[in-house]
C-alpha cells in the first residue's frame, strides 16, 4: 500500500512530495542539532519553562526527547502523510505535512532557547 501510494504521490502530487522531503530534511537537521547538544558531561540543564516556575533543571537524559521527536516527525509522520493521503486526499496530507513542519521548527527553536539559557 505505501509503495503504489508513493508513486502515486510522485505521479501526481509533486507539491507534497517536496513538502515531505522538506519535512524529513529538517527533522534530520533537528536529530544533529539535538545530538551534538547532549552534553552528557554536564550534570545539571535547562530541559524546559513554565510560565508560573521559570525554568526547570534536569539531567541530559531528559534531552533525550528532543532526538526522539525528530525521528517521529521524519520518518513516522511522512508514513502517517502517505496514510493520509490514501484515505483523505492530497489537500489533507499537505496540510498534516505543514503542520508537522511547523512542529520541527517550533522544536528547533525551544530546543535553541534552552540551550541559550543553560
Amino acid at each position: 500500500m505505501f509503495k503504489k501510494d508513493l508513486f502515486k504521490i510522485y505521479k501526481t502530487e509533486r507539491t507534497l512530495l517536496i513538502l515531505m522531503l522538506l519535512n524529513l530534511l529538517l527533522s534530520i537537521g533537528l536529530f544533529i542539532f539535538a545530538i551534538l547538544n547532549l552534553s552528557p558531561g554536564i550534570s545539571v540543564l535547562k530541559v524546559g519553562y513554565g510560565d508560573l516556575d521559570g525554568y526547570r533543571d534536569g539531567t541530559w537524559i531528559d534531552m533525550l526527547a528532543f532526538p526522539i521527536l525528530a525521528i517521529i516527525f521524519g520518518l513516522f509522520h511522512n508514513l502517517l502523510a502517505i496514510k493520509i493521503f490514501h484515505k483523505r486526499g492530497g489537500g489533507m496530507a499537505k496540510f498534516f505535512v505543514l503542520v508537522t513542519t511547523g512542529l520541527i521548527l517550533g522544536t528547533i527553536l525551544v530546543l535553541a532557547r534552552l540551550l541559550g539559557d543553560a
